[in-house]
Parts: C-alpha cells; sequence; structure tokens
C-alpha cells in the first residue's frame, strides 16, 4: 500500500545570480503558500543548506557571467549530496542541453528546468519531488534508527564482563566495517580453570553477515552443530593448571602464539564451516609457557589496505605484536585494531582481535 505525504507549507531554498529571477521565483512560490529564502552565490547556497533545513532546493546551474558549461552548478550538486541525508535537488538553466540534465541527475539531482519556465508546470514539479523527497528521508530515517538497534544488539551479542583465571590475562575486541559485521567472538567457562573461546568470520558483510553471526553464536551458545553457512572459525580451549590449549581452526587466518623471540602459528585443521557436504576436523594442541601470548584476529586485520592495494599482511601483524608483546592484552589488542584501521582511508571489513596471556 502506497504512503503519501501532505503536502503543507514548503521552506524551499532558490539560488540564482540574477536577482530578477530570484524575485520571480519568490513571488511564485509565495503565491501557492511556500516560503523561499534566497541566495545568489554557490558560497551562499552551501551556507543556507548547512544552517537550516530546507523541503527542498530549486538552484540556477550556472553563476560565473563568462560560463555556460554548468560546471559551477555540477559541482555543487555534488557537495550538496554528499551531506547526510539531503533535500531533494531541482536544477534550472538557461542554457540546457541533454548531457548536461543527465550529468545533473547523475550528480543527485531529481529534476530539470530550462529558463524560461512554465509556472504551473515548475509549482507541479517543486511539490511533486518535495513530497517524494519527504517519504524518502522518512524511509531513511527509519533505517538508520532500525540499524542502530541492530548495531546495539550486535554489540550486546559481544562478551561483556571477563570471566576470572586466577593467573591467565584474556580480551577481545571487535570493530566493524559498518554499523553491523560478521565477525564473531566469545568465551566460555567450561569447568573450573578451564576457558573456551571462539572467533569467527561469517562470510560477507553488513546485515545478511550480523543475521548469521548471530545465527553462529546461538549454535555455540546452545551446544549444537554449527549451521551450513560460510565461516571461517578458531576455536581453544585453555586449561590454566596446565597451560596447555586445545584448539581447532577451520579455515580461519593462523593464530599466532609469541613466546619470547619465538612465534608459533596454529595452522588450520578443518576446511570452512557449511562450504562443503562432507566435513571432518582434527584437534590439536599447543603447550604455553608463562608470559606467552596467544594473539588470534579475523582477515579484516592481515588484509587491511586491500582494496588500496596496501595489503597489511602478517609480517605486520608481528612487528605490531613485537612492539607491545609485554603490554596488557587490552593494549595489544588496541594496537593491533589502531594499526590496521590507519592502514588504509577507509576500513573495508570487521576487525576482531582476540588475545590470551598465560599466567
Amino acid at each position: 500500500m502506497a504512503t503519501s505525504v501532505e503536502i503543507g507549507p514548503l521552506h524551499v531554498l532558490v539560488a540564482d545570480d540574477r536577482s530578477d529571477v530570484l524575485e520571480a521565483l519568490r513571488l511564485l512560490l509565495k503565491g501557492a503558500g511556500h516560503l523561499a529564502d534566497l541566495v545568489d552565490s554557490p558560497q551562499g547556497l552551501l551556507r543556507a543548506a548547512e544552517a537550516s533545513d530546507y523541503d527542498l532546493i530549486l538552484m540556477d546551474l550556472n553563476y560565473a557571467r563568462d560560463t555556460t558549461s554548468g560546471s559551477e552548478g555540477l559541482d555543487l550538486l555534488a557537495q550538496l549530496h554528499g551531506a547526510e541525508s539531503p533535500p531533494p535537488v531541482i536544477v534550472m538553466t538557461a542554457w540546457g542541453n541533454i548531457d548536461l540534465a543527465v550529468e545533473a541527475m547523475r550528480r543527485g539531482a531529481v529534476d530539470f528546468v530550462q529558463k524560461p519556465w512554465d509556472n504551473q508546470r515548475l509549482l507541479g514539479m517543486v511539490e511533486k519531488q518535495a513530497r517524494e523527497g519527504a517519504l524518502r528521508r522518512r524511509a531513511e530515517s527509519r533505517a538508520r534508527t532500525e540499524i542502530e538497534i541492530a548495531r546495539n544488539v550486535q554489540q550486546r551479542l559481544f562478551p561483556t564482563a571477563s570471566h576470572h583465571l586466577s593467573s591467565t590475562a584474556y580480551a577481545g575486541r571487535c570493530a566493524p566495517a559498518r554499523e553491523v559485521g560478521g565477525d564473531y567472538y566469545d568465551f566460555f567457562d567450561l569447568a573450573p580453570g578451564v576457558l573456551g573461546f571462539v572467533l569467527a568470520d561469517v562470510s560477507g558483510k553488513g546485515i545478511a553477515a550480523a543475521l548469521l553471526m548471530a545465527n553462529l553464536q546461538g549454535c555455540f551458545r546452545s551446544h549444537a552443530t554449527p549451521p551450513e553457512q560460510f565461516a571461517t572459525l578458531f576455536f581453544g580451549v585453555y586449561d590454566e593448571a596446565t597451560r596447555r590449549l586445545r584448539y581447532v581452526n577451520c579455515g580461519h587466518p593462523a593464530p599466532l602464539v609469541i613466546a619470547g623471540a619465538g612465534v608459533e602459528r596454529l595452522g588450520t585443521t578443518a576446511t570452512v564451516l557449511g562450504a562443503f557436504r562432507d566435513w571432518d576436523c582434527e584437534e590439536r594442541s599447543v603447550q604455553l609457557a608463562p608470559g606467552d601470548a596467544l594473539v588470534a584476529y579475523s582477515d579484516g586485520v592481515s588484509e587491511a589496505g586491500i582494496e588500496s592495494d596496501v595489503d597489511f599482511g602478517e609480517e605486520r601483524v608481528l612487528e605490531i605484536l613485537r612492539g607491545c608483546q609485554d603490554a596488557p592484552v587490552d593494549a595489544l589488542i588496541g594496537a593491533l585494531i589502531e594499526a590496521a584501521q590507519s592502514s588504509a582511508p577507509v576500513q573495508g571489513d570487521d576487525i576482531t582481535v582476540v588475545a590470551l596471556r598465560a599466567g
């Protein structure tokens, strides 16, 4: 069922470098019961759009007296379209052509009017686009609210309080690339002095990956079989009394055991979860000594910057860990996440790190 929005008095920002055009548009909008704010320059338009909320922007593409290219207006469109939830923009020009109109629409305009305009057609266009813009912004606001709720729910799925072992320090942290993500980590009290922990990376990103992540968490929490979905996973059981770690690695980046000047990689013992009908898994173990640090991470760390052809890589991971290997586990996790995030202008994947230091 379609949703409609009643059009009341609109607040319209009008931009043109000719005072007679501004006055004509103000009178036209006023006669229809709408309020118009007038600006005569690109700078004035940007300042006004930042200072107030408008139902619609009606703007000329040409401002410099010696140009008919529309380049100033096209640049303005790009800047307006970069704002969060921008109002709809109708562009006007006396030098209109199909190529200019197409480029204006590509940069975010919702419609195009050539001067001189038809008053009734222009008013109809303004009200139609304002109505559709209100619907669009309402939907975007609802979507942002729902995503924020999903983000809060997902954050509550991660462990919020550390379990207590007498001599072992451990922690975890997830930094999703988007509002929600597909990385998952958790800790489990399996017996007195015995800690279980898991780090998994579900295929994909965003809402779909987050739903699979929640499903995977539910399976672990209920001790059920992992779901038939593609995920890499590392699961370990650490016995504080013996300092022995039993683990399985299902196609996950190899966690690192930093022992003094040496390093041991806990490689794969099985294929990824959910990718194959027939699946077998081998359990392995590793002995830790006092002070040894175990660091598990998702590929959002080792592949940080790959979209920009700058692969973070395991060697960089080791370099970071060597620089703070005696630091508390929280500081070690923070240093690795910060370095991975700073390796590219935009974080392209979820980043999760779990660390444990034997006491």
